[in-house]
């Protein structure tokens, strides 16, 4: 695990309220680290809907499999979430899904539960089976640690699910005009490229959200937050995204699309998402600057998206924001290579608040001095007009320095 905090990390982690319905959990079970709690709990109330979004990668670990079968057999309510740190769970053939099995049904004979309402999320190394020993000494020492959702519980338990990360990940909204309030822990660091999400986030409300419209605003919150951001260009086996609603804020219940008060719930989710979606970039391994790249112009929003996510992951781009130099030339290639439509004689680049092209050449009055100097702050925009349309994106990455390999070359050891 990296040993300094990201210089683009935080200065706090927010002091997010109790959700009601929600207890917590954590222990140090040894799974991977000695050091600190690999384990995470939190217990749901009788009747808690739930909404998820997963990964797309073909090589899907074991909770994967097992979340999304509970989903699509399940009334899709739940009583518990469990997370393990240091350990996938991918690739691991039977074993794993055996190991997905005696996490499931420990925890649900603890709690008095079924199994198919136990969630479950493991990160770390892949091909690694999960020790069994561990599983059934550390398993019901978490339930015993029980305690309400209180401000250090949310922090402990955002500590406990991360495994590169330098910081934990938390934030909270409250729904607009009503007493109900979202929360979400998350983990992310590297292997990030969304095709959903590429990380973990466990996400709770108390409001009473009936399961299809839950699914919805998760699905609409995920494509504009988690599925905008990249680190690395890849996409792990592990994705996981679960929102929670309790229902214990009863008189809040949202049960019908025409529901006025649905918009200030997607903007909560939204506001709690996109939050969590830029710390994880913030926390890029061995991020040195957070990068917004936003895209207009083009045919439609997703050519857009995709245009901003070739010159986001760009290894040539993010190198040069890294050394801070502004080879604007990159960012005309990453578009170039990007598959969708846009006018080379109409391209028009920012860096910052410089413009660099216009009409196809570079701007008499273009001052690479001036755009060197925003490339020396700590948040980079960078801008880019494809000229063919009215489509608009804009997502978030980060910089490509030599911490990114120190890290990576040194994860299993």
């Amino acid at each position: 695990m990296a040993d300094a905090v990201s210089p683009l990390a935080p200065d706090t982690f927010p002091t997010m309220p109790p959700i009601a319905g929600v207890r917590l959990a954590t222990h140090a079970g040894g799974i991977k680290y000695e050091e600190r709690a690999d384990l995470f709990l939190a217990t749901l109330a009788a009747g808690t809907t739930v909404a998820g979004t997963f990964t797309k990668s073909l090589c899907p670990s074991a909770p994967v499999d097992w979340c999304r079968q509970v989903l699509s057999d399940g009334d899709r309510t739940a009583r518990a979430i469990v997370c393990n740190s240091g350990n996938a769970n991918a690739f691991t053939g039977q074993a794993g899904w055996a190991a997905a099995q005696l996490t499931a049904e420990t925890i649900a004979d603890a709690l008095g539960v079924l199994p198919d309402r136990v969630f479950l999320a493991s990160t770390g190394v892949i091909g690694e089976i999960l020790p069994e020993e561990a599983l059934r000494d550390g398993l019901p020492k978490l339930v015993d640690n029980l305690t309400t959702s209180s401000p250090d519980g949310w922090a402990q338990s955002a500590d406990a699910i991360r495994t590169t990360d330098t910081y934990q990940k938390g934030a909270y909204a409250r729904i607009g005009g009503c007493a109900s309030h979202i929360v979400g822990i998350a983990k992310g660091s590297g292997m990030i490229a969304p095709d959903m999400a590429t990380m973990l986030a466990f996400v709770f409300t108390d409001a009473a959200v009936e399961p299809s419209l839950l699914q919805r605003c998760l699905s609409n919150a995920v494509e504009r937050s988690f599925n905008r951001i990249t680190v690395d260009s890849d996409t792990s086996t592990s994705d996981t995204v679960l929102l929670f609603a309790t229902g214990e804020q009863i008189d809040e219940d949202f049960t019908t699309e025409d529901d006025p008060r649905l918009p200030a719930l997607q903007e909560a989710l939204d506001t709690v998402l996109l939050d969590l979606a830029h710390q994880i970039v913030r926390d890029g391994e061995g991020a040195t600057k957070f990068v917004e790249v936003t895209v207009t112009g083009a045919a439609d929003d997703m050519a857009a998206k995709a245009i901003g996510l070739a010159i986001a992951n760009s290894p040539l781009v993010k190198t040069a924001l890294a050394a801070e130099d502004a080879n604007w030339g990159r960012i005309v290639m990453a578009v170039g290579k990007a598959g969708e439509a846009a006018d080379r004689d109409r391209l028009e680049i920012w860096i910052g608040p410089e413009q660099v092209t216009a009409e196809g050449w570079v701007l008499p009055s273009y001052s690479e001095e001036r755009a060197t100097a925003h490339l020396q702050e700590d948040e980079v925009v960078i801008r880019v007009d494809v000229g063919v349309g009215n489509g608009n994106a804009t997502v978030w990455t980060c910089d490509l320095t030599a911490g990114y390999i120190e890290i990576n070359a040194g994860y299993r050891s």
